[in-house]
C-alpha cells in the first residue's frame, strides 16, 4: 500500500512539473500577442526563436507586417481586444509546445489560433 502511494504521489509531481512548463510556454505566447496588440510588434518579433539571427532590414520588415496585421485586425473586426489562453500540448522531449490562445475582437466574435512554441535555454519563444 505505501508502494502504490508513493508511486502514486511520484505521478502527480511529475505532471504538475509538466504543467508547469505548459504554464510558462502559454504564458510566453500570451505574453508576445499581448505587446503585439498593445502596439509593440519589435517585442513580438523578438519573441521569434530566430529574431537573433535575423538581418535588421528583414526584421523590420517583419515589424511591418505584424503592425499590418494589427490594422487589419482593426478594420475587420474592431481590433482585438483581449487575448486568452485556451490550453497548451507540452512535447517534453523535442522542448516544443502548442499553444492555443483565444483572440477576443471588439465585434464580440472570437477565434482560437494555435501558436508553436520551442524552448531554447530556458526561455519559451515562438517559432
Amino acid at each position: 500500500m505505501k508502494k502504490l502511494i508513493y508511486i502514486l504521489l511520484i505521478g502527480i509531481v511529475a505532471a504538475c512539473s509538466g504543467s508547469n512548463e505548459d504554464t510558462r510556454a502559454a504564458e510566453a505566447a500570451k505574453a508576445y500577442y499581448d505587446s503585439l496588440f498593445a502596439g509593440r510588434a519589435d517585442i513580438f518579433i523578438s519573441g521569434h526563436f530566430d529574431s537573433d539571427s535575423m538581418p535588421q532590414k528583414y526584421l523590420n520588415e517583419r515589424i511591418d507586417n505584424a503592425k499590418m496585421f494589427v490594422e487589419q485586425q482593426k478594420e475587420e473586426h474592431r481590433g482585438i481586444i483581449s487575448v486568452r489562453i485556451s490550453r497548451s500540448e507540452l512535447n517534453d522531449s523535442l522542448h516544443t509546445a502548442n499553444v492555443f490562445l483565444i483572440f477576443c475582437y471588439g465585434d464580440s466574435t472570437n477565434e482560437e489560433v494555435v501558436v508553436p512554441m520551442v524552448e531554447r535555454n530556458g526561455e519559451w519563444r515562438m517559432k
